[in-house]
């Protein structure tokens, strides 16, 4: 992690007291040097990526407000293979390298490449998103580009947002920061609902269950059972849905305390009832990004059947690779193209009561987090093959059931009542009801908190 938690919170509170005696120009001067300094924690000279990233779709964006249809083009493709070259290079050299000298080698070409020493800076692929999203907009007319370059670079570096999304749109977080920030009252009550629920999701959910998840995906050969697997896999389910989300409601939070609101990255996603539910719940910035810069320019689903199919196993493959330089994500993604294209064919005309839609789709998401958290595709495989032929419990799956009974169990209920609340959150409870949740909240990441804490899962995207 860039801090442990106990320096980022007194990292936060000095930037929050000194935040509260500054005029809007002097709020974001703190803003910007802040988040460089965030950013310069985990490695300084990665600075110079992001300054650099920041300055070419800056300029970029201001020669495509000014100049006519084929210059404003030229410095969009420009600023956009920039971008994508950098991103290649630091996150995905590698994996070609890698699956080059396999595929020479299956064809009978002796290949021995070597492996570059290549640090992946953390956040790239969320502020290279986020940079090429503002480059598009100012093209597409959808926001003006801006003068300020401090301003700019803020959008792209602010820190509460800047290793793990959301990925946010420049029409949403850039006027927040080019206009004047009012507080209100109700800033501090729903910025500290969310941070409560972040802290319990990542601390009490996600940390204690990646001991049963890490326990099971990298037990030796040989020595689990399918029931194992099944509780491995539920637990890293609900491990990288504490995390992720628990990371997206604590940057919201702190945002809200400084008087700026971050879009909402997950809602409830583990009662979806189909595919284009799940992702309407799920990772909310990337999806609604993919489905924006890449699907609908594809010609999304107003080309005919077949190519309907093909944008949507392309974003999802896209979308799978976005995560990580694996072909284990590769095949996450095309798990998910592949549900996307069934669920639309609507194989099955029968209408299933809802609980029913839910309980199934929910499996077949943990089928693709069995892929998206295997080491490899052959672990992956001879997981399933466990899963299907040979149960057997075990103390360690009786002890992850429990873990699982324990520690989700009131996470379900609390996700069931908000979804039939139509959204309905803690920051909603009369101040009785916010009390006593609290009260659960501390005492749970006190009392169960674990003896190993995991680094944010999405850090590593």
């Amino acid at each position: 992690m860039i801090f442990n938690s106990y320096q980022f919170w007194a990292f936060f509170a000095l930037v929050a007291l000194a935040y509260r005696f500054l005029g809007h120009r002097q709020q974001n001067h703190l803003l910007l040097a802040a988040s460089y300094f965030f950013y310069a924690c985990w490695d300084w000279r990665f600075l110079g990526l992001i300054i650099g990233i920041t300055a070419v779709h800056y300029v970029a964006a201001l020669k495509i407000g000014e100049g006519d249809e084929k210059e404003r083009r030229r410095w969009l493709v420009g600023s956009v293979a920039i971008s994508l070259l950098l991103l290649g290079i630091f996150k995905y050299l590698n994996f070609f390298i890698e699956s080059t000298g396999v595929f020479l080698g299956r064809i009978g070409f002796e290949a021995h490449f070597e492996s570059l020493s290549i640090i992946l800076p953390v956040g790239i692929s969320f502020y290279t998103f986020q940079t090429l999203s503002y480059t598009i907009d100012v093209l597409r007319g959808e926001t003006k580009p801006t003068r300020n370059f401090g301003d700019f670079a803020l959008y792209v570096a602010y820190f509460p947002q800047l290793v793990a999304g959301p990925i946010e749109r420049s029409s949403r977080l850039l006027p927040q920061i080019t206009n004047p920030r009012k507080h209100r009252a109700e800033d501090f009550t729903i910025g500290l609902s969310l941070v409560m629920v972040g802290l319990f999701l990542k601390v009490a959910v996600a940390d204690n269950l990646a001991f049963v998840a890490n326990g099971v995906f990298e037990a030796p050969e040989g020595g689990i059972t399918g029931t194992d697997v099944l509780a491995g896999v539920y637990a890293f389910a609900f491990q990288i849905y504490g995390d992720f989300a628990g990371y997206s409601f604590i940057a919201c939070g702190v945002s809200r305390w400084l008087g700026i609101r971050l879009m909402t990255n997950f809602k409830r996603p583990y009662l979806a009832k189909g595919p284009s539910d799940f992702w309407n719940r799920w990772h909310i910035s990337l999806s609604s990004w993919l489905r924006d810069y890449l699907y609908i320019p594809l010609g999304g689903n107003r080309k005919g059947v077949g190519i309907t199919y093909r944008n949507l196993m392309l974003t999802m493959v896209i979308g799978g690779l976005w995560h990580g330089a694996a072909w284990t994500f590769v095949i996450w993604g095309l798990i998910h193209g592949v549900l996307l294209c069934l669920y639309r064919i609507k194989l099955i005309k029968v209408k299933v009561p809802a609980v029913v839609a839910v309980l199934v789709f929910f499996h077949l998401t943990c089928l693709t987090w069995l892929f998206f958290r295997a080491d490899s595709f052959g672990q992956a495989m001879v997981f399933l093959e466990l899963i299907f032929f040979e149960q057997g419990l075990t103390p360690f799956s009786s002890y992850a059931f429990g873990s699982l009974a324990f520690f989700c169990l009131p996470l379900v209920v609390a996700e069931i009542w908000s979804d039939r609340k139509e959204g309905r959150r803690l920051h909603h409870l009369p101040w009785q009801g916010r009390a006593a949740v609290y009260c659960y909240f501390v005492w749970m990441i006190i009392t169960c908190a674990p003896t190993v804490y995991s680094d944010f899962i999405y850090f590593q995207f």
